[in-house]
């Protein structure tokens, strides 16, 4: 264990999440696959080794602070991208069972590369639109915990993430600035997707002190029919 690997853990410690030697080689090889990728693809504009681990290890990690995650047993990750916060989440609780959702198909191959150098179990890819894949019965209202990180607004997000969650299970997006503004716009599309705003926690991420934030919601009641509309549509329309 290196200095920032160190950092990492002592980080995470002050969380009550202690790191294993497996995990840690987990995590330093799921950097290296990126960094290798993203040099035919672009997966992230961040590649410098310790703000990989506190930006997009930590920052994913960051949810478990104010999500019980011991008691969720599936979780989706919706436009994962270079798979955040799924990936990390996934290898500090491996009991997760993990579904990546993302519409390019380039960085459904990476996040299967990424799965089989780390030797992860019970992770599904499913390379389409939230939209779609929200209509499928094995999907839809199916699981505890549902996340997606910097995508797009609350009343778009909604929209993409609602459909996946089990009812009485929680919708998490993760935020850098304040989405107060965001929350308050979303307020018809929580009605109509039968969310309930739980919470925003706001900390800020070490070392550089920027800004995060979550947004938790609860969903209340099985998806309307209705639900998600056709691809393109919650964006072109958003539920405002």
């Amino acid at each position: 264990m290196d200095s920032i690997q160190a950092q990492f853990c002592t980080l995470l410690q002050g969380h009550g999440i202690e790191m294993s030697d497996e995990q840690l080689k987990q995590f330093e090889r799921y950097y290296e696959v990126l960094v290798d990728w993203n040099e035919k693809m672009n997966l992230t504009g961040i590649t410098e080794r310790e703000q990989v681990y506190i930006k997009h290890f930590y920052d994913s990690i960051s949810l478990a602070f104010h999500v019980p995650m011991g008691e969720m047993g599936s979780m989706a990750d919706i436009g994962s991208g270079a798979g955040f916060p799924g990936i990390p989440l996934k290898i500090c609780y491996p009991h997760l069972q993990l579904t990546i959702v993302d519409s390019l198909n380039k960085r459904i191959q990476f996040l299967q590369h990424v799965v089989t150098e780390l030797g992860l179990s019970q992770v599904q890819l499913l390379h389409g639109r939230a939209e779609d894949l929200g209509r499928q019965k094995e999907l839809r209202d199916a699981f505890d915990l549902v996340t997606a990180r910097a995508v797009a607004r609350m009343a778009i997000l909604n929209e993409f993430c609602l459909p996946f969650t089990k009812p009485g299970g929680l919708f998490v997006a993760m935020k850098g600035s304040n989405p107060v503004d965001e929350v308050k716009e979303a307020a018809r599309s929580l009605s109509e997707l039968k969310g309930k705003w739980v919470s925003t926690p706001e900390f800020s991420l070490p070392l550089e002190n920027s800004e995060r934030h979550l947004v938790i919601i609860q969903k209340t009641a099985p998806t309307p029919k209705k639900y998600p509309r056709k691809p393109g549509t919650p964006v072109k329309m958003p539920l405002i």
